[in-house]
């Protein structure tokens, strides 16, 4: 009976160890975190990466409940022939979105970049009714589906004066107050955003946006929000960008985080690395700071669809998981910040 006893004491004692282990829950996603702050999280998305990465499609749909299309809601992208619309690859978007209980951000209407060829041939005349029909065609195929959209993109210089682009010299100033006029017609439920690179912390360029939309909203123009970038490097960390994004919230304007990397002169190190998580988190935290900051989407989240290698020579490793989608500390750093503090609601 002794021997019995101390065989049932030593399973007894054996299971109790295991017992914690097996019962223990799974991390919470980044989603579930941000869900406690009422803040979006997001990801741009590279379609063919979601077509044939079943580990990238099911990263994003655990992970994040907003997504952005990386490049297929881009003009040339959706009206490669003048009249020809291709809605194919970003209503695919919108479905896994929907499948997956997720928002969309739009993006984007009006920008100088990635326009269609057949643009450059048309005369100054017609460019105006060509930018309506091609905001109000694209806001009103999406009509009740896009939570945020991002109207006019990088408008600006870095001295805080309007760039100098087909849309300025054949439409003047004024095309940007049209281009939210036209969007809220056709979709009056959707977010309208104004967005831009560098403009994380207050300085002549954020200044230059920020003296437009003030006097957008003076106008009475449909402006909602105005969408930080932040594309950054790991030697840089915003400085002011907690008081940029509360200046903007006190004109009533929402505000994101809309497209967020980290690059670094490669090859990553841990000390690298780490410098790359602190711009996360300081990022991160002046979003959660700001009381209308709706969303923090970063700009792919693997390092193995990343677009900074193409463009940056020398850099890369711009993102929270590395190429085999481990977490790397921008990850925890994230994952850190939205497991402290209370919650809050949306502006």
């Amino acid at each position: 009976m002794r021997t019995v006893a101390l065989v049932l004491a030593v399973v007894g004692s054996l299971a109790a160890a295991v017992a914690p282990a097996a019962a223990a829950a799974p991390e919470p996603t980044l989603r579930q975190l941000a869900a406690r702050h009422d803040l979006g999280i997001g990801t741009a998305v590279d379609m063919a990466a979601l077509a044939n990465d079943q580990v990238y499609r099911e990263r994003i749909a655990s992970e994040f409940d907003s997504v952005t299309a990386e490049n297929v809601m881009k003009w040339e992208a959706l009206e490669p022939t003048r009249g020809g619309y291709q809605w194919g690859p970003a209503d695919e978007l919108v479905a896994f979105a929907r499948a997956n209980r997720q928002s969309v951000r739009g993006h984007v209407l009006v920008w100088h970049n990635q326009n269609p060829a057949w643009l450059s041939s048309l005369p100054a005349t017609e460019l105006r009714s060509v930018l309506k029909a091609h905001i109000q065609t694209t806001v009103r195929h999406f009509k009740g589906k896009i939570w945020q959209w991002d109207v006019v993109n990088e408008a600006f210089n870095e001295d805080g004066t309007l760039r100098d682009t087909v849309w300025l010299r054949a439409l003047g100033p004024g095309y940007v107050a049209d281009a939210f006029r036209w969007a809220h017609e056709a979709d009056r439920g959707a977010l309208l955003f104004y967005n831009d690179y560098n403009i994380e912390d207050v300085n002549a360029k954020s200044d230059g946006v920020y003296a437009l939309v003030r006097d957008l909203k003076r106008q009475g123009v449909p402006i909602h929000g105005v969408g930080v970038q932040a594309h950054h490097t790991a030697g840089y960390a915003p400085q002011t960008m907690r008081e940029n994004l509360g200046r903007f919230d006190a004109l009533g304007l929402r505000t994101a985080v809309t497209e967020a990397d980290v690059r670094m002169v490669m090859p990553s190190d841990s000390v690298k690395l780490q410098a790359q998580a602190n711009v996360y988190s300081t990022m991160l935290k002046a979003c959660l700071l700001t009381p209308r900051c709706l969303s923090f989407t970063v700009w792919g989240y693997t390092d193995k669809y990343s677009w900074v290698p193409g463009v940056f020579e020398g850099e890369g490793a711009a993102n929270i998981l590395d190429e085999n989608f481990a977490a790397k500390p921008a990850y925890r750093a994230l994952r850190d910040d939205l497991s402290l503090g209370g919650t809050r609601r949306r502006g």
